[in-house]
């Protein structure tokens, strides 16, 4: 009982529409109108600008952590990967299928990755790592995230995690590979958004919408 409990408030933090408050909080704006269309710190990131995506990205990792952390120790769970594995899934099936948001969300990758870090921190900070660099040289938060899904697993192998883990992880990568597709697709041909886009037009100011300003795009 102690753990379907943790599980189901592991999924509600997870559901957190966080990128979609933040617009709606500082600008006015459902952010799902604009960009990609997505609630993620990356739509948050190209549309209201890079403080605000950061802000996001933070938020959403800690709703990933923080089950992680903090959950099976208040409900009294005896410590283990199995446990930390199943909360930390459940709060990233709350990002992805939020039940604020008729169960549509995000990719899952900033929740994603404060699980991981919290279960795997060795693994995840090379996996940061591996994913700045692909941001540095491409400007591509999205392919970033597709390579550092790939990554990640392996790191676990090397590192010597558990097979638990590693399987799970797997999975995990598949679903943010999956919600990516139609991101790589744009890549190949060379139309995937860079984050250095969100400045080239002179003032930051033009780029920020408001209340109603700009609509989505494909």
């Amino acid at each position: 009982m102690r753990l379907l409990v943790a599980l189901i408030l592991a999924y509600l933090i997870g559901s957190l529409p966080i990128g979609l408050w933040v617009g709606r909080i500082f600008r006015g704006i459902d952010v799902r109108d604009f960009g990609s269309g997505n609630i993620g710190a990356t739509n948050v990131f190209r549309t209201l600008g890079p403080k605000l995506g950061i802000f996001t990205l933070a938020l959403d990792l800690f709703k990933g952590a923080l089950p992680v952390i903090f959950l099976p120790a208040l409900l009294g769970l005896k410590p283990s990967v199995s446990v930390d594995l199943l909360v930390g899934a459940a709060a990233i099936s709350g990002h992805v299928f939020s039940c604020f948001l008729k169960f549509r969300g995000g990719k899952g990758v900033a929740t994603a990755l404060g699980v991981f870090l919290a279960i795997s921190t060795t693994s995840t900070l090379l996996t940061i790592l591996v994913a700045l660099v692909i941001i540095a040289r491409w400007g591509t938060i999205s392919i970033a995230s597709v390579a550092g899904a790939v990554v990640l697993p392996i790191f676990m192998f090397l590192l010597g995690e558990p097979t638990l883990m590693l399987s799970v992880t797997c999975l995990v990568a598949l679903v943010v590979i999956w919600r990516h597709r139609a991101n790589m697709q744009r890549f190949l041909v060379g139309a995937e958004p860079r984050i250095w886009d969100r400045f080239s037009m002179e003032g930051e100011s033009e780029r920020i919408p408001t209340v109603g300003t700009g609509m989505k795009h494909s």
